[in-house]
């Protein structure tokens, strides 16, 4: 048994940063996703949005290096992205009767899901090519291994972010502008824009920052035009 080789050891040091990482994205999205649930079904929502995130990790990973050249998959995922972000950032209704409440529960577990699809590629392929460099036959111990260590970390991260949130509104927009510069990075990414993308390397960062700037300013714009809540 080779466990304890230096490129084991070094590969799940890489895979825990991945994960920090990761979970860090994650905690917010799902944070944001649950911030209108009522107190007691948030602790529902972070649970089944863990639950679809990490499902999502296990497929991706089936087929993570395919996915890399997939032309336009990024460019399709940065703008979907986009959307989920300015949605997130419109005021949430506070009726939360309880057919509503059931309601918003899973569609809060929808939008966690349909936005770590979207940002799960990187991550994914992230975390298999540290187990590739970790040893063949370890390999999937290696992923595994991946996927239980970003479990707690979402779960403690969204539960944390959630409280910030409550305290701190100007979080939320925050959260949304990570959204808009994950979107924009990723479009940069995408094999099928290569041709056209200038060749400097911060390129990358404009287009995080157009994507964190465009989401946030949509949102606002939104926000004014939805009629206040009547009591």
């Amino acid at each position: 048994m080779d466990f304890l080789t230096p490129q084991f050891l070094v590969a799940v040091g890489q895979i825990i940063l991945i994960d920090i990482l990761l979970g860090g994205d994650n905690a917010v999205i799902i944070a944001l996703a649950c911030r209108g649930l009522p107190p007691k079904l948030r602790t529902q929502g972070i649970m089944w949005g863990t639950v679809g995130a990490i499902g999502i990790r296990v497929v991706l990973i089936a087929f993570a290096m395919s996915l890399l050249a997939v032309p336009y998959l990024k460019l399709v995922g940065g703008v979907l992205l986009v959307w989920i972000g300015v949605k997130l950032m419109i005021p949430q209704d506070d009726d939360h009767g309880d057919i509503q409440s059931s309601d918003k529960l899973w569609t809060a577990v929808k939008t966690v899901i349909v936005a770590d699809l979207v940002m799960s590629v990187d991550n994914v392929l992230a975390i298999a090519g540290a187990a590739e460099a970790g040893g063949g036959e370890h390999k999937m111990a290696l992923v595994i291994f991946g996927l239980l260590v970003s479990i707690p970390i979402i779960v403690w991260g969204s539960q944390l972010v959630l409280k910030l949130m409550d305290k701190f509104p100007f979080i939320i927009t925050a959260g949304a502008a990570l959204l808009g510069w994950i979107a924009g990075t990723m479009i940069h990414t995408d094999p099928g824009l290569k041709p056209w993308m200038p060749a400097e390397s911060y390129v990358g960062y404009v287009m995080g920052v157009v994507g964190a700037v465009m989401v946030v300013g949509l949102g606002k714009w939104f926000a004014s035009k939805k009629p206040p809540a009547t009591s």
